[in-house]
Parts: C-alpha cells; structure tokens; sequence
C-alpha cells in the first residue's frame, strides 16, 4: 500500500496528477548535487521530500567531460558557441573528481523521500522531461556496442535537436523523432555494497537504458536504504531497442518526476508499465538465467489478474530478443505485457504491480515482447 490508507485506483491516480502544475521542489546539478559515475548510499541529502511530492531535476549528461578537452573545448569542434555550452557542465568538469572504477555518468541526488525503509517499494512517475539544450551525442568506438572490433579510433558525432518539430537532425535527409527519457534511475544499493559503478544496472535501477521510461511511464524500485535515496542521469534524446553502439543520442535533460511510497511492498527487481504495457525484468551475466528470473514474474502478475475466469488458457506473452550486448556485460531483459488484460478486472494494477513469487509453475502460449539491451 502507498502511505495513504489504500492504494488509489488507477482512474483516480490519472485524475490526481496534472503534468503542467508546478512541481513541488526544484533540484539543480551543482558540485554539490552531482556524483559521477558511482552509485553510494547514506550520503548528505541533496534534497528531502515526502511521499507525493513532484521534483523537477536538472541532469547534466557525461558528454564533453570525459575527454582531454573541456566541455568547451569539446563541443567548439562540433561548431557549438561557448554560451550553448552548460554552465554547470563547466562547473562540475572543473570542480567534481571521478574516484578510481567510477564510471562516466553524471548523477543527480541523493533524493530521500521520507517514510522509505528498507523492504519497501519507490514508485516513479515520469511527469514531464525537458529538453537543456538543442544538441546531443553519439559516441562510440573500439570496444564498444554490440561489434566492438569494428572501429579502430573513436568515433563521436553531434547531432542537432529541432526542438520545435521533435526530431534529431541526423543528417541532411535523415531526421529521428524525438522520445526522450532518463537512462539511469535508481535508488541506492545496499550500504554492504560500498561504492558501486553507474555502469551495470542492478536490482536498485540504475543504467536501464529503457527507452519506454518517458513521459507517462511508472518505475517501481525496491528500497535498501532509509529514505530510498534516489539518483538520475543518462539523459537520452532517443534510442533504439538497446545502445547498440554503445551508446543513444546523449543529452541534458530536465526531468520532473513524482515519488510515492509504497510501505511494505517488497520487490526484488524493477518494474514498469506505461498507458500501454507492463514490464518485469531480469538480470544476470546469463541470458538463461535473466529469463528463468524475470518470465515467472510477468506470468504471475497476468495470473493474478486473469484468475480462475480466465478458462485455464493463461495469458499469452512472445519472447524476442530485441538487442544484444556484448558477451562481458550483464544482461537484462524486460518482459512485456499489455496493461489492457490487467484492467479487464477489477483488481488495482498497482496490487498487480507489486506482488511477487518465489515459485511459478506456468504454461501457456505467447504474446508480448522480450527486450536484452545494451548496457555500456
């Protein structure tokens, strides 16, 4: 349950949240605000809020600040003026230090929202995600994606944003339309866990890269930590299914996001769902693995809301491999599975949402997707 009496139902949560009301809270990406490229619980609060409340986060993207180069002096190569340049980019690239193993990302947070304890669940509401600036990166290179023998030096392209038309300007005759979301969000990992890169996604969130988390989409994250703690970063303008070359168009964004508590309500893996899907996943350095993990999870929670009425058939789901990564990167997959069946009863999707097994015996024939995304 949330930390109001009951869980509300899914046509008063719709009528409760207006994505153009003013958010409750403002957190900006200073030195002070920002970690880069690590993930480490019990750090001073960035920010603290209550169960309900909206942020609007500024999150800075890594490109141009991993290089020889400042951010300045990265993006003149590519034509982009000083004053285009981020100030805060500039001010964390001088003033933030990376601590050995770290990786690239910059990271906003931590958020403690109050009332969060270990064992229980961080609901995120992806209200709206704003563009910081019109351009964004592709960069890829030796060792990276999918063929990571292909290329022989790196290989970084800028690429414009029409933000009036929403599509990317890939080239004179190709243009992307535009589906921003934030790749990396996540509560702390648990305090035994010590520091642990932004790199590998682990049952905390963190470096999904799930390209269906943007506006109007739900995350649901188990807590570790008093107040859950939570960071973003990883801007992405637009991906395909999974950073094939290591990489989306990266970008600065503004996310506004809403964060609701639900107490004692265990998961052991994020989930997901939009207006149109639900989605566990599973994690593990094996694709088998990952599948036996995430697929009875999917199946319990359409169980569960199908019921004996569903004439034994059981629901349907398919299994696609949408992407790979390469073979050193820890696999995860997302199973889908359209929301409409959850709602053709009148169990609450949320109750759906948050329920677990440990064993699920299930047979049936297939209708859904399986996603296995890259993960650099």
């Amino acid at each position: 349950m949330s930390q109001q009496d009951a869980s509300p139902s899914r046509a008063a949560l719709g009528a409760t949240i207006d994505p153009r009301r003013q958010p409750d809270a403002m957190l900006r990406s200073t030195p002070e605000t920002v970690l880069w490229g690590y993930l480490a619980a019990n750090l001073p609060p960035a920010l603290t809020i209550k169960s309900g409340e909206t942020v609007e986060i500024e999150a800075l993207s890594h490109q141009g600040l991993t290089t020889s180069k400042n951010p300045e002096e990265f993006f003149a190569g590519y034509g982009i003026s000083s004053s285009e340049v981020l100030a805060d980019a500039k001010t964390v690239y001088a003033e933030v230090k990376r601590p050995k193993g770290a990786s690239v990302h910059v990271l906003t947070g931590p958020i403690y929202v109050e009332g969060a304890e270990p064992g229980d669940t961080l609901e995120v509401r992806v209200l709206d995600i704003k563009f910081r600036v019109p351009y964004g990166v592709n960069n890829t290179g030796p060792g990276k994606g999918v063929l990571p023998a292909l290329l022989k030096e790196p290989a970084a392209k800028l690429i414009r944003i029409d933000l009036e038309r929403r599509v990317a300007l890939f080239s004179s005759d190709i243009e992307i339309p535009l589906n921003p979301f934030m790749g990396i969000m996540a509560v702390t990992p648990p305090k035994s866990l010590g520091m642990v890169s932004s790199t590998p996604p682990g049952a905390w969130g963190g470096n999904m890269d799930l390209k269906f988390l943007g506006i109007g989409s739900t995350l649901y994250l188990p807590v570790f930590n008093q107040g859950a703690q939570f960071f973003t970063g990883d801007g992405h303008a637009v991906q395909g299914d999974g950073e094939v070359d290591g990489g989306a168009i990266e970008i600065s964004l503004k996310p506004t996001l809403q964060f609701i508590v639900h107490k004692g309500k265990p998961l052991k893996l994020p989930r997901a769902e939009t207006a149109t899907d639900y989605f566990t996943t599973g994690l593990s350095v094996d694709l088998n693995e990952a599948t036996r993990r995430g697929f009875p999870k999917i199946s319990f929670a359409a169980i569960r809301s199908f019921g004996s009425r569903h004439n034994g058939r059981g629901p349907s789901f398919s299994c696609r491999v949408k992407a790979v990564i390469q073979s050193s990167q820890r696999r995860h997959l997302k199973f889908f599975f359209p929301l409409e069946r959850l709602c053709r009863n009148e169990r609450n999707p949320i109750d759906v949402m948050l329920s677990g097994a440990k064993h699920l015996a299930f047979s049936g024939c297939c209708e859904g997707e399986i996603l296995r995304w890259s993960l650099s």
